[in-house]
Formats: structure tokens, C-alpha cells, sequence
């Protein structure tokens, strides 16, 4: 009697397809957020099991992969739906392993019959990969009869009822106002099978990143820089707009800004040292120190 063949062991199928390797450049580029890099894994573990009885003859069903992810800006969502996208095309699930990030604007038209031509443009664009919809909840208006956003609400819900198998939709935007859309479009909550929250990055965490982002860039903070910038992250948080690792680029950018402004003056040639070193005077330039200053944080 011959005996049943045996699967590969899902740890080297892990290693060998690829995905071991995303996941781990994800781990990378991204500090914390240990809920959300969870719960690809998770999901990642589910395609390779389904994969895995495929071949072995047992019942298998595409699982429906459409998610929401809510949080702040910067947390890193577009980021992890990039990843995903290259995780399922690694896994076979969807053809190309392509993202398309779009807002209302990109598929909701101005006039009668607009938007079902902008919406299924987009689709057509997205089909093998991931259609990543930011601040979806601006797709539905109730306030306005003669809005046109419902019309590309049932044709996203009829494409990830009948294209699941080729084609992954990520809503995302902020939770509060993800769950009033949901609770407004019942056939598009019952459509989402994930729903990832990504947590507000804490000061350390920010502190991380913000090394990450110079490290790329060839630069560095000096013991006093490092400080200044401690204590510009924690003023920061406290105002209106922070937006978390986003907030953490522009403030970089800016004080690279003074950097360069300072060393323009210099009357001497310039040392590699001075080319990459960020000083406290650099950062503490900036108006969030000074508390009567009016206008947006620098």
C-alpha cells in the first residue's frame, strides 16, 4: 500500500519561497508596529498551509484577503501594503504583485457618468496586485445627494466579491471615521476580512527612525544633536498635525536645511566630519522650542 507523500516542512517552504526574505526587509525598514508585522505572517502562514493541501488534493478556497488598515498618518501603512503586495505575488496568489494607491479624486467623478469609467480605469491598472484606497471613508458623502461616490463603492464591491483571486483591495485611513464608513456600507464591511490597527510610533521608537533616515542619507547627530533631538520629538508629539514617522522626514529635512545654510558660510574647505554631523544648534533652531512662535512646526 503506498503511503501518502509527505509535504515539504512548511519552515523551508517559508525560507525558499521568497517570503522569509520580504518579511524580514519589512522588519528592516520598519521599527516596531509588532501587532501589524504579526498579523502579515499570520496571513502569509495561511496562503502556504492553503498551498500546501492544494497539493495534496484536500479541499483548498483562495482565501478573501481584502483588509483596512487605520491609524495616524506615518505609521507605515503604505509601507506594509507594498509588502504585502510582493508577499502575495511570491505566494502565488495574485499575478504581478503590483501596488496602486489612490484617493477619491483618482476614482470618483465630477459629473454623470465619469466615475464608473475613472474607477474601472483604475481597477484595470490594479488587477494582479493591490489597490491601496487612502482615506476611503471620502468615497461615501451622504450630506450630498448628487455625489458620485457610491457609484464607485459598488463597483469596488462587485470586483472584490467576483476578482478575489487576482486582485487585493486595502482600505485605510483613520478608525474612527474607517468604522462610521463601514458601519454606512454593510456590503463593503462584510467584503474586509483583516483589519489591521498600526499603533502611534512612542518617542524611542521615533528616535529609531529618525536614525534609519540619516544613516541612509550619510548623515549623523552629535551627542549634543542627539539630545536636542530627543526633546524635539517630545514637544513635537504634543502638537496638532504630528504625523508620526512623516512628521520625523520633514523635521530631518529641515534641519538639514540649517545644516547646509550654516556650513554655506564657511570660508574654508569642508571636512567629511562637517559634511555629515548635525549639531544641536541645527535643531534647535526650530520654532517648536519656542512656544510664541505662530505658524506650523519647523
Amino acid at each position: 500500500m503506498d503511503m501518502p507523500a509527505k509535504t515539504p516542512a512548511p519552515r523551508a517552504l517559508f525560507e525558499s519561497s521568497g517570503v522569509k526574505a520580504l518579511l524580514d526587509q519589512l522588519d528592516a525598514e520598519l521599527v516596531g508596529l509588532a501587532p501589524v508585522k504579526g498579523r502579515i505572517r499570520d496571513i502569509a502562514a495561511l496562503l502556504l498551509i492553503d498551498k500546501l493541501r492544494s497539493e495534496q488534493g484536500l479541499q483548498s478556497q483562495p482565501p478573501t484577503l481584502h483588509m483596512c488598515f487605520t491609524g495616524n498618518p506615518g505609521t507605515g501603512k503604505t509601507t506594509v501594503a507594498l509588502r504585502m503586495a510582493e508577499v502575495l505575488k511570491q505566494l502565488g496568489y495574485v499575478r504581478k504583485g503590483h501596488l496602486v494607491a489612490v484617493t477619491r479624486d483618482d476614482l470618483v467623478g465630477q459629473f454623470i457618468g465619469h466615475t464608473a469609467p475613472k474607477t474601472k480605469e483604475i481597477i484595470k491598472k490594479a488587477m494582479g496586485g493591490v489597490l491601496f484606497i487612502d482615506e476611503a471613508y471620502y468615497l461615501y458623502r451622504p450630506e450630498n445627494e448628487r455625489d458620485y461616490g457610491q457609484e464607485a463603492i459598488e463597483i469596488l464591491m462587485q470586483v472584490m466579491e467576483n476578482n478575489r483571486d487576482d486582485l487585493v483591495v486595502i482600505l485605510a485611513g483613520y478608525k474612527d471615521r474607517m468604522d462610521t464608513f463601514f458601519a454606512s456600507n454593510p456590503g463593503m464591511a462584510s467584503r474586509i476580512a483583516h483589519h489591521i490597527d498600526f499603533p502611534d510610533y512612542s518617542e524611542a521608537e521615533l528616535m529609531q527612525i529618525a536614525q534609519l533616515m540619516l544613516d541612509k542619507l550619510n548623515y549623523r547627530f552629535d551627542a549634543e544633536a542627539v539630545t536636542a533631538f530627543q526633546q524635539y520629538v517630545h514637544l513635537r508629539r504634543q502638537q496638532p498635525h504630528f504625523a508620526n514617522a512623516r512628521s520625523i522626514r520633514n523635521a530631518l529635512d529641515r534641519i538639514r536645511l540649517r545644516h547646509a545654510t550654516r556650513l554655506f558660510s564657511a570660508e574654508s574647505s569642508l571636512s567629511r566630519d562637517e559634511l555629515v554631523t548635525l549639531h544641536a544648534e541645527d535643531i534647535l533652531a526650530s520654532r517648536v522650542f519656542n512656544p510664541t512662535t505662530q505658524g506650523a512646526a519647523a
